[in-house]
């Protein structure tokens, strides 16, 4: 599949208010290093004015210090673009597009066609980059930086306006949050302005929107499965007007009760960052982001609004296309994505990223979306996954049987990990795996694997990496939905599987206030504690082949615990784990998300490793890594200064070492 980015102009020229005609557009190029504010960084000694095309050039920086409100149609950066982090900044703009060289067209933009395939270890010459904040240096938290993606007459309205890494480093990071989302830690009551959270927060402010996820069973309500969750739901936006302990003040009283009743509490999440990027016009013409291949950057605690087209394949809030390992260390840590026309993150042909305390809310189609069924070690853990909404499927996806019915997690290999996620009040599905062979569509596919090789596959046959500690509630369909029926109850994984050996590991998860509880139709499952609450159906046309049941909890169950299984009985539980045998013979997987230089010259450096099994110990440039979360699914060490490289991996307790270390320079 191809994603091209076209902005071609209908027309040669066209009258704008406020704005100069596209034939006369001014081209503006920087003439040195130095601040955007100041003439003299500028060719002509002049500030870009609004409708110009604009080119930081190669070996420049320039700070962007400005609060404008009047756009540019483009900017191009080859250079550096840095945002000032110690004061408010605003950047209205048609087309940015982060990539070496002097080209400042809008048309054919198709990164894959003319970025090479490695980008030259010249220290003279500095990536292109866009850094609003840093890892090291974020934007302040009493500053604002704000990117509205305008749309500009004679643009290509399917491609843009748009923000789109080509093989440059494109950086956003706010103030951090202790957390982006918590539990309720008392009930939340109707005619209420007071908000108890299980724990206090770090970052949040009074000014800030936060909403209470809904706590009842949706179809409870809509007795249609045809009206979208949106209509009727119980999830309450509100803003923070006080802050004492672990208690919010909201601005006005809720509306409805919100369930906080032992282990079954809903979610207050916060949608604020202080760096956001928006569409400027979310009711006509959407931008999108985009990170090609070659591309360095991460995202920490920033905002992404109202973006993503909807119906556009490729045209997404935020976009890893087709990078495979070449980001092998980026992330997207902490950030807010809302009201999105097209989902909230799709990673597209990627391979080791980290996604972790995000909150998606509002898309139309699924929300955490994995594009085509070769994305293997990524790794999604703690988001938040609210009102993933129907859409139609995209032209041309990559995927036919997709339905993109609205599901808060989907992907078609399992070759990722999942833990701490939760999602809730999505229209068709919590978490969805699907992979669906057709006579028109092998699921057999090149899969990367461990040691960086590539091999074909069953994508229907690889066991998860890791799948735990998951939850859904307040799904009027299904919550766990992996490789079983969809809605016509006709495509399937069609009983292809994991092996005895290798079977899917499915642990600690939870489904309350739901319809369906969990589906599969693969053979070799594992299901090791499984806590179903207040639902209608727990274990639905489950497939009992070689499958092992152990530490379920079925309570409330109003109409089938255990209803029609599609192959065997119910496994007994003394038995666990037999029939299977599982082994650990695979490697961990190891990602450096951080080397954060500090003044003295030593370096923090952090990282995520996810394996099957149990990880014995992490090792950067021979030094043993503290485990910061259970598992090394988050590490830390501080290096002494004089290190020109890093090199990470891991070992696990079945002695597995992980062949292909994850090796960076130094920044």
């Amino acid at each position: 599949m191809k994603n091209l980015l076209f902005c071609v102009l209908a027309v040669p020229a066209f009258i704008l208010t406020g704005f100069v005609a596209h034939a006369d557009t001014p081209l503006v190029r920087s003439a040195k290093s130095g601040a955007w504010s100041e003439g003299q960084t500028w060719e002509g000694g002049q500030l870009p004015p609004a409708g110009a095309k604009v080119l930081v050039r190669t070996g420049h920086e320039v700070v962007y210090d400005v609060n404008a409100s009047t756009p540019v149609r483009s900017l191009h950066i080859a250079g550096t673009l840095r945002f000032a982090t110690d004061r408010d900044t605003r950047l209205d703009v048609g087309l940015l597009k982060i990539q070496a060289g002097e080209d400042v067209s809008e048309e054919g933009f198709d990164c894959d066609a003319h970025v090479p395939d490695s980008v030259p270890a010249n220290p003279a010459m500095s990536r292109a980059a866009l850094l609003v904040g840093t890892p090291e240096q974020p934007v302040e938290a009493a500053h604002t930086a704000l990117i509205r993606l305008t749309y500009f007459e004679g643009m290509d309205k399917q491609s843009c306006p748009a923000m789109v890494c080509c093989g440059g480093r494109m950086e956003f990071h706010g103030a951090p949050l202790s957390r982006t989302w918590v539990k309720l830690g008392a009930p939340g009551k109707t005619g209420s302005s007071e908000v108890a959270l299980a724990e206090p927060v770090g970052g949040w402010r009074v000014g800030d929107r936060v909403f209470l996820t809904g706590t009842t069973r949706q179809n409870k309500r809509a007795k249609t499965f045809k009206v979208s969750v949106r209509q009727g739901t119980e999830t309450e936006e509100r803003i923070i007007r006080e802050i004492n302990g672990a208690t919010l003040t909201l601005d006005k009283p809720l509306e409805f009760d919100h369930i906080a009743d032992g282990a079954y509490r809903g979610e207050v999440a916060n949608l604020s960052r202080n760096v956001i990027v928006e569409s400027a016009d979310p009711d006509g013409v959407r931008g999108h982001t985009m990170y090609h291949r070659n591309s360095q950057g991460s995202i920490g605690y920033a905002e992404f609004r109202h973006l993503g087209k909807e119906g556009v394949l490729g045209r997404y809030s935020i976009h890893f296309h087709l990078v495979r390992d070449t980001m092998r260390g980026a992330s997207v840590i902490g950030a807010s994505i809302w009201d999105s026309g097209n989902r909230w993150i799709t990673i597209h042909g990627t391979d080791y990223l980290v996604v972790r305390d995000c909150v998606g809310y509002q898309s139309l189609g699924h929300g955490f979306f994995l594009e085509d069924g070769t994305e293997s070690f990524n790794v999604l853990d703690r988001n938040l996954a609210v009102q993933a909404c129907f859409a139609q499927p995209l032209p041309k996806q990559v995927l036919p049987y997709d339905h993109n019915d609205g599901a808060g997690f989907w992907w078609a290999n399992c070759r990722n990990t999942f833990t701490r996620n939760v999602a809730a009040e999505c229209d068709e599905y919590g978490y969805r795996f699907d992979a669906v062979e057709t006579p028109e569509l092998s699921m057999t596919m090149n899969v990367p694997q461990p040691d960086g090789t590539r091999t074909k596959a069953d994508i229907r046959t690889l066991p998860f990496i890791r799948f735990d500690d998951n939850e859904a509630h307040c799904q009027r369909r299904h919550s766990f939905n992996l490789g079983g029926h969809d809605s016509s109850l006709k495509l399937s994984v069609d009983g292809v599987g994991p092996d005895a050996r290798h079977p899917f590991i499915v642990r600690h998860v939870k489904a309350w206030n739901v319809h369906w509880a969990f589906h599969t139709l693969s053979p070799c499952m594992m299901l090791d504690g499984f806590d179903v609450h207040h639902a209608e159906y727990a274990l639905w046309r489950m497939n009992y082949d070689r499958c092992a049941v152990r530490g379920a909890k079925l309570d409330d169950i109003s109409v089938n615990p255990d209803f029609l299984p599609q192959k065997g009985t119910h496994p007994n539980e003394a038995d666990y784990p037999k029939p299977l045998d599982a082994v650990d013979d695979q490697p961990p997987a190891t990602i450096i998300t951080a080397a954060l230089r500090q003044k003295d010259g030593r370096f923090i450096v952090r990282g995520t490793t996810e394996d099957n099994g149990e990880v014995r110990r992490v090792l950067v440039n021979g030094n043993e890594a503290r485990a910061v979360t259970p598992n090394f699914a988050e590490w830390e060490i501080t290096l002494p200064a004089g290190a020109a490289a890093l090199s990470a991996y891991a070992v696990d307790a079945a002695g597995n070492t992980e062949p292909r270390p994850h090796a960076q320079a130094v920044p």
